[in-house]
């Protein structure tokens, strides 16, 4: 124990597999929370200054690219969540050789997934944005935008890559810091290029993208200056067999499983879009509050999958399942004090993005609905995470395609055709996010009780 407390304080990082958990988890999540908020201050800075400065053509462009940036951008993070997993698993094992490996072919697969989804989002983005219903007016400064985006997505799937193996090593801090550095970085260039080179569209497009390398540049330069076994030697990249499988069937499933959501939530979109100009503005300005609240959740959902893998690999059954119980507690309390909040003072918070009354009014029918509904999600992700961090993945995936997914479509498609209410539209999250909470968690008890039995007989041996 003397000896991982000092190796956790040189590596300025928080031991996983000794010590009271759920100070520990909460401590491990604070930066993570920190960077997830700066994300979505940095990202609300793209469209502000877009729409201030470049015009209301430029501002929908950008809009109406959301939906498809984030479907695979949430890939990478879903993939990032998988290499968390192994690399925190091997290296709470002690299996040095073994975390080296797994390193290595990470980043090079990182690198090779960030190309390829370089290459088909040039290729497809504009076919796909028509696809959307992009109106013809935005299409061009759309498809220009996801192109110039996409150029930098190899070096955010590096720099995701780069932030997983701090966190599987209990080092959330120093992702914190590079992130910070390449976030104000793009607002600088989002100013630069819009205001002093009328970049406009293509100016918040290139800020991001080279900001992206920064980030990418710095986390990549700090591993390969590591010491530990989790160090990058850029003449040992390679793909080992074994490692790339275990990567793929962890780290695809979860990638799918995080993209799936933005892929159900253009069906409740269009629930949306069916409503009035100031029903569609309201819901805009709430929605803003959906990017606060699942970021200060997602860290600890990170912290579920870092403390249960760690713990996992060294052995410890009852570590493992109260790194569980500790994270759903954070998360789901974390989610009902700012759903509180939310609610208490629903109309200061949309008068940040408007001061239309209309407009609050029409805000306020979703953000009630949803600050009492946020807490809920914690038990359907927070399973989710617990039972990726033990290997298992198809079977949740499928979960969450039918409860999260079919489940919504086949919801807007009768309860609210049906009623044609906003309440009827987003009290689907709630029961859809119930559902699919009971059968991850069901899943998840019965194999961890296979999983139990076989560290026990594994440890009598």
């Amino acid at each position: 124990m003397i000896r991982e407390v000092f190796m956790a304080k040189q590596l300025h990082s928080i031991p996983m597999t000794e010590g009271p958990l759920g100070r520990s988890i909460f401590i491990f999540s604070a930066p993570l929370m920190l960077s997830n908020l700066l994300q979505v201050v940095f990202n609300m800075s793209d469209i502000a200054v877009v729409g201030h400065f470049a015009g209301s053509a430029a501002l929908g462009s950008v809009g109406s690219t959301a939906q498809l940036v984030s479907l695979f951008t949430a890939f990478l993070i879903g993939m990032g969540s998988g290499i968390n997993v192994l690399i925190a698993r091997h290296y709470g094992s002690g299996q040095k050789n073994s975390t080296e490996s797994a390193v290595h072919t990470a980043l090079t697969l990182s690198i090779l997934t960030g190309i390829v989804i370089c290459i088909a989002g040039q290729l497809l983005v504009r076919p796909i944005l028509v696809l959307f219903g992009t109106k013809p007016e935005l299409l061009a400064g759309a498809v220009l935008y996801v192109r110039l985006y996409f150029l930098g997505i190899p070096a955010m799937a590096v720099y995701n890559f780069g932030s997983a193996v701090y966190d599987a090593v209990g080092n959330t801090k120093r992702p914190l810091f590079f992130l910070s550095l390449a976030g104000i970085l793009n607002v600088l260039l989002n100013l630069f290029f819009v205001i002093v080179l009328k970049w406009d569209v293509a100016g918040v497009a290139v800020a991001s993208a080279v900001s992206q390398f920064i980030a990418s540049i710095l986390i990549l330069r700090a591993l390969m200056n590591e010491t530990d076994c989790f160090a990058i030697h850029l003449n040992r990249l390679r793909l080992d067999r074994d490692k790339v499988r275990s990567l793929l069937s962890i780290s695809l499933m979860a990638g799918l499983q995080t993209a799936i959501f933005p892929l159900a939530n253009l069906f409740i979109q269009s629930g949306v879009n069916s409503f009035d100009a100031l029903m569609v503005a309201g819901n805009a300005a709430a929605a803003n509050a959906d990017s606060i609240v699942y970021g200060t959740m997602d860290a600890f959902y990170i912290a579920c999958s870092s403390f249960m893998s760690q713990n996992y690999g060294a052995g410890k059954k009852k570590r493992v399942i109260h790194s569980y119980l500790w994270s759903l507690f954070w998360s789901f309390g974390s989610a009902f004090l700012l759903g509180l909040f939310l609610f208490l003072n629903g109309p200061a918070f949309l008068g940040i993005f408007t001061s239309d009354p209309s407009v609050i009014s029409s805000g306020l029918l979703r953000l009630n609905i949803m600050a009492f509904s946020y807490p809920f999600s914690a038990f359907m992700d927070c399973t989710i995470a617990a039972s990726r961090s033990l290997g298992l993945t198809t079977v949740p995936t499928v979960i969450v395609l039918f409860g999260s997914c079919l489940f919504r479509i086949l919801w807007v498609r009768t309860i609210f055709a049906h009623f044609r209410t906003i309440p009827s539209l987003y009290l689907l999250y709630i029961f859809s996010w119930g559902i699919t909470a009971f059968f991850e968690i069901a899943y998840f008890i019965r194999s961890w009780k296979r999983i139990s039995r076989r560290m026990d007989l594994y440890q009598a041996r």
